[in-house]
């Protein structure tokens, strides 16, 4: 396909560590390499230089202002910035819009690109109306689904990253929905990265390292690997309980839990190191609409614990690449916790057929079947009257 210009418009994105700035950080790359033109739209971040971050991929980056999202200190929500993408979009318009995040600068986004009459796409990447009931605002739940339908059946498609996902969406209302999945890097996550240095520092020897990745916060479902790990340890007492990321949830953890390892949030290498170093990962949380981290697990070799949804119901096959649990089958995760630290050989097997698994998840892939449907003609989006958005409530 000949050069096109892309405008993606997010409230995160790289440096920012979350599955939302990882995933549009891995489709950047891949599309730069295509020849693409990127316009990239989004708040200015917090601590980013005066001039901006350097591009990664060769990008133009816009940004616009935003607010610290409630809760989450580090991340901004955008404001809305209708005017002057209209103006923008007038004078070069792209040939296509990706709209990752539905906050007032998303909802801003998708007015201007209707009014100018631009192909404009919508993603769907976080389960954030599920959060509400996390933090005492339950009740809204109804709202913000109802606010969700109305910003993608403005769009001319919403891509999900699984067919779960798109059945719920297309359950819910939303008008056109296509799958489209998640990659990883297994050159940059792989078994190969373990290290013993690593391990003697966590004073893990031979015993099993349990590894969790990811925010610390209450919509994680973090309880449940904690648990899952004071279990594990009645059975195996030197097994090491290894955090990487950080969160709301972080200073409770530590007072409640000081012989637990937190290594703070982790790029690149390193992380690849601290998923190679471990030996079972558990993924507790039943709110992501995907989980990056599961198949960043994979690709490094670790025997995975989760729920049957999301990545783990698109990627892992029960007792083959990971072990599964019905969704709020509490125990059954537990359980097979258990046995995979129980099961040493079992343990390396499913992680050696893991790794297999993963190498076939090219981010290559992933970005032709995003070129394609973000640049085929679509039918326009169905037309709704306006909706005020609900601000401050997208925790990536």
């Amino acid at each position: 396909m000949q050069e096109q210009h892309i405008a993606l418009v997010t409230e995160t994105f790289p440096p920012e560590i979350n599955g939302v700035a990882g995933t549009l950080g891995n489709l950047c790359r891949e599309l730069a390499r295509r020849g693409h033109r990127l316009t990239l739209i989004r708040p200015h971040q917090r601590d980013e230089p005066p001039g901006g971050h350097n591009p990664l991929f060769g990008e133009r980056t816009l940004r616009v202002r935003g607010l610290p999202l409630p809760g989450y200190p580090t991340l901004r929500f955008g404001l809305g910035a209708r005017r002057r993408l209209r103006r923008l979009w007038r004078q070069k318009p792209p040939d296509a819009i990706y709209v990752a995040t539905q906050g007032p600068l998303g909802w801003s986004a998708v007015a201007a690109a209707r009014e100018l009459g631009l192909p404009c796409l919508s993603g769907f990447h976080t389960n954030f109306h599920q959060y509400s009931s996390y933090y005492g605002a339950g009740f809204m739940e109804p709202l913000i689904r109802s606010y969700l339908v109305a910003f993608h059946n403005r769009t001319g498609a919403t891509l999900a990253p699984t067919t779960r996902i798109c059945d719920q969406l297309s359950g819910w209302g939303v008008h056109t929905t296509h799958c489209w999945s998640r990659g990883v890097d297994s050159q940059l996550f792989s078994p190969d990265r373990r290290s013993r240095v690593l391990r003697a520092q966590w004073n893990a020897g031979n015993a099993p390292v349990v590894l969790y990745v990811g925010r610390l916060a209450a919509e994680k479902n973090l309880m449940q690997a904690v648990s899952t790990f004071e279990r594990l340890r009645d059975c195996h007492p030197s097994a090491r309980f290894v955090l990487v990321g950080d969160g709301p949830l972080r200073q409770t953890l530590e007072r409640a839990h000081p012989e637990f390892i937190f290594r703070g949030t982790r790029r690149g290498v390193d992380l690849a190191r601290h998923y190679a170093s471990a030996d079972i990962f558990l993924f507790p949380s039943e709110s992501d609409t995907f989980g990056n981290v599961v198949t960043e697990a994979l690709a490094s070799g670790l025997a995975v614990v989760a729920f049957d949804q999301a990545a783990a119901r698109e990627h892992i096959r029960h007792r083959v690449h990971g072990m599964k649990a019905p969704p709020g089958d509490t125990e059954g995760f537990t359980a097979a916790a258990l046995e995979l630290a129980d099961r040493p050989g079992f343990r390396r097997q499913i992680g050696g057929n893991a790794r297999e698994h993963a190498q076939t998840l090219d981010w290559s892939v992933l970005a032709e079947r995003f070129e394609q449907l973000l640049l085929e003609p679509t039918e326009e989006a169905a037309q709704h009257d306006a909706t005020p958005p609900v601000a401050g409530l997208h925790p990536y």
